[in-house]
């Protein structure tokens, strides 16, 4: 009988952790399928590179409007409630691009993509906390860890989910467009919108379905308690502001996921424009840098057993400052191998920034940590900056940005690992 209720109970913890865990998953998928969506509005709308980036520029804003409104929501409601509220704005804008698609308006598409970027800040927000609290505290690390490998996984279907959903099998190049009588391109740009219909109604269904299960399931008390933090003061920002570590962090942070979102979002445009390979092909070189990327977690959590991750991550911002500079330089296939090279080198920079900016933060780690989710905003600004350029010069020549992005990040790490290093030097030496 003992065993029948040490079995139930175990049960009862391992169908929430499933539920929580898959979320890591779900927004890695709708971040990555923007990668796909920018080339194909850039068809369906006649875009420019500067103009179909601005669907990064909508998702990332989304992000920073929420993110400290999310974190309130969560302390007053609790994590379970924010998670539920975070998937039923996720699936209410994927199912936004029903009606989008049908009165074939650009600002449409944005703005259903601002209410998935929403919903995913309210995940965010909530579901890092909540894997440490669904469960035994000398396990929380395992349970987080477990929960972020999933998140590269839904990044790989996303691209997946777009290449063989989303992208025709064969497009017409730019002399068979220009032949095109009036009505016949207008029809084509219409299936083109409309392309996108489908697998977002399906996302979006599946999401709010994901979400009734949530509601209906039975969560450790923690999940559902209001969660018990300091509150964000002006005097804590002023805290915050007088700490310089701190700032750099936030700043190298906004880089790097510009940087990040820069590369992903105009790999298939660079192998488009400077290979010549098909929009297929091309996706494929996308799906391949999140494998790598996927990797380089692995391996870098390896190598930090040896390695302090500060160290680490300035070399692997180093190296990548080389790798962008390729794509410059060398644009055509040496070019798109190292942009493809990049992400795995990325992988372990966003963690690791993260940490070593809230190190010694005390009762400042919270709202710091907002800040730091803020900070993703970059992935707005660099990916729009990458199109100007492109617009007026070259895809090859828009990689600078990130190359110069990834400097900012090494400067962090190597700043941030001497000071830690300096710290333990003074406390070996405090009797």
């Amino acid at each position: 009988m003992t065993g029948r209720r040490l079995e139930g109970a175990e049960r009862a913890r391992l169908v929430p952790l499933i539920l929580i865990v898959s979320l890591f998953f779900l927004w890695g998928m709708a971040n990555n399928l923007n990668d796909v969506l920018i080339a194909q509005f850039r068809k369906a709308f006649s875009l420019g590179d500067l103009q179909s980036g601005l669907v990064q520029s909508a998702f990332y804003l989304g992000y920073f409007l929420l993110a400290l409104p999310a974190a309130m929501f969560m302390r007053r409601f609790g994590y379970r409630v924010a998670v539920m509220l975070g998937l039923a704005l996720y699936g209410l804008g994927a199912l936004l691009f029903f009606p989008a698609a049908e009165v074939r308006l650009y600002s449409a598409f944005l703005g259903a993509l601002f209410v998935i970027a929403a919903g995913l800040a309210f995940l965010e927000t909530s579901a890092n906390p909540l894997m440490l609290v669904m469960g035994e505290p000398e396990g929380a690390a395992r349970r987080l860890n477990l929960a972020q490998a999933f998140n590269p996984l839904g990044s790989i279907t996303g691209v997946i989910v777009g290449r063989q959903f989303i992208f025709s099998a064969a497009e017409p190049d730019a002399k068979q467009l220009a032949a095109m009588p009036p009505p016949q391109l207008d029809a084509l740009h219409a299936a083109q919108a409309h392309a996108v219909q489908g697998p977002y109604l399906v996302i979006g269904l599946f999401v709010l379905v994901w979400g009734g299960l949530i509601a209906l399931t039975r969560f450790p008390t923690a999940a559902s308690d209001h969660a018990a933090s300091e509150q964000g003061t002006m005097a804590d920002v002023r805290a915050l502001l007088a700490r310089p570590r701190y700032l750099f962090g936030v700043l190298a942070q906004f880089f790097y996921v510009g940087a990040q979102v820069g590369v992903w979002s105009f790999l298939i445009r660079y192998a488009e424009r400077e290979v010549g390979s098909p929009e297929r092909a091309a996706a494929g070189y996308l799906i391949i840098s999140l494998v790598v990327f996927m990797a380089g977690r692995f391996v870098g959590s390896a190598l930090m057993g040896r390695v302090s991750p500060a160290r680490l991550t300035a070399l692997f911002g180093a190296i990548n400052v080389g790798l962008c500079l390729v794509g410059v330089l060398a644009p055509g296939m040496a070019g798109l191998i190292a942009l493809v090279a990049a992400s795995f080198f990325m992988s372990v920079m966003y963690p690791t920034i993260f940490a070593l900016s809230v190190e010694g933060l005390g009762p400042l780690t919270k709202i710091g940590a907002s800040f730091l989710v803020m900070a993703i905003i970059g992935g707005a600004v660099l990916t729009a900056a990458m199109g100007w350029i492109s617009d007026r010069a070259s895809i090859a020549a828009a990689m600078a940005v990130p190359a110069l992005a990834f400097a900012v990040v090494a400067a962090f790490a190597l700043t941030a690992g001497r000071r830690t290093a300096a710290a333990g030097l003074l406390a070996e030496a405090t009797p």
